[in-house]
């Protein structure tokens, strides 16, 4: 099968997938053209099976802002021709899941006629699309798609619950490659950012104030009061420098590492103790995915597909959103002791085996032939 991907290049969750997902299928004999405004993160090697096609966007002083949607739709109708694409499918509804739908329109024209499938990972729905000024385009390029999924259960509700939504959309969950985390306790030297005796725990963000950094400050705090530890914060975003100064302000600079962006998260998580996700909205929760494959137990906020991924008493404990007395209880309840964190850790590996992309990828193979088994027809 021949597929094109639209999707964001960054370290998001949505781009991360995406890109994931098309090197699972290329992996499977399937030919997968990327096409976005850079190389994606994550696509390391390029192949006659996988190919990437960078979007452009001319400088025109007559636009204010440069025409991204438009530039993403003349190039999706060059690849699908060049390239005899038999599939779209677009990660986000917009700008994405609008520019597919131009491009099929235009592709019509000359008689070539190909279904798209779109998924929804949550900012395009519960941030940017139900902005009265969004809600239209989203609810129109949503019901335009041949085929919709979204990555949780949640989100799906979100969705129909937001927008007039005349599509079925099914819900298949974000996923992670576990055969990436198998090996690395081998190679996991955690003397470089931690003593023996002290706890180490992570939190892997855009560092948006959606995220509540603070608060994983906050709760961190808490924990050190209580037990030796230190805080690694991975990723990059607005809300860095504040939470760099409250670290100050509590005087715990010391024991706080900031990391910036890193493609290797893993590497870092398999020396992890504990992962914080205090997050106010979260339509899945990768990365805490990533941190249970890593058999890091997690303690997060209770909201979005955050309680469809972490298990409470299980992989971890989840609280009220602002809620860091109850977050720092339990994190402190599974670090103070020993055989608790063992324990903690085996069942979040345990967990996170159930979105291994070997159970996840042939849901959307599945779907892909569904939709252009019903399209031909």
């Amino acid at each position: 099968m021949r597929i094109a991907i639209v999707c964001y290049p960054t370290f998001g969750g949505s781009g991360v997938v995406a890109t994931e997902l098309g090197i699972a299928l290329a992996d499977m004999g399937h030919e997968i053209h990327f096409i976005t405004y850079k190389q994606p993160v994550k696509l390391e090697l390029l192949s006659h099976q996988v190919h990437f096609h960078e979007v452009s966007v001319p400088e025109y002083p007559l636009f204010h802002y440069q025409p991204y949607e438009l530039a993403l739709s003349s190039k999706l109708v060059n690849v699908v021709k060049a390239h005899n694409i038999e599939l779209l499918h677009v990660h986000y509804a917009i700008p994405h899941a609008y520019a597919g739908y131009m491009a099929k329109q235009m592709l019509a024209e000359s008689g070539i006629h190909i279904p798209m499938v779109t998924t929804l990972h949550g900012t395009d729905i519960t941030l940017v699309g139900n902005h009265p000024f969004y809600k239209p385009s989203v609810t129109f390029s949503i019901n335009k798609s041949n085929a919709v999924t979204s990555v949780s259960q949640s989100l799906k509700d979100d969705t129909l619950k937001l927008f007039t939504i005349k599509k079925e959309i099914h819900v298949i969950p974000n996923f992670i490659d576990l055969e990436k985390y198998n090996n690395l306790p081998a190679l996991c030297d955690r003397s470089a950012m931690a003593e023996d005796h002290e706890r180490i725990v992570t939190h892997v963000s855009n560092l948006r104030s959606v995220k509540r950094p603070g608060d994983v400050v906050a709760i961190f705090d808490r924990i050190q009061k209580e037990l030796p530890a230190k805080l690694i914060i991975v990723g990059d975003g607005p809300e860095k420098e504040a939470m760099k100064q409250q670290t100050l302000a509590l005087g715990i600079r010391d024991k706080v590492y900031f990391m910036g962006n890193s493609d290797e998260v893993h590497k870092i998580l398999c020396f992890s103790d504990l992962f914080l996700l205090p997050s106010e909205k979260e339509s899945f929760g990768l990365s805490a995915l990533e941190a249970m494959a890593s058999s890091v137990p997690v303690v997060s906020s209770n909201v979005g597909g955050l309680p469809e991924v972490n298990k409470q008493g299980v992989s971890g404990y989840l609280d009220a959103v602002g809620n860091i007395d109850g977050m720092a209880n339990h994190a402190i309840a599974i670090l103070r002791d020993l055989e608790t964190l063992n324990q903690f850790k085996k069942q979040a590996s345990v967990v996170a085996q159930a979105f291994d992309l070997h159970a996840i990828v042939p849901l959307y193979l599945t779907l892909y032939q569904e939709t252009l088994h019903h399209f031909k027809r």
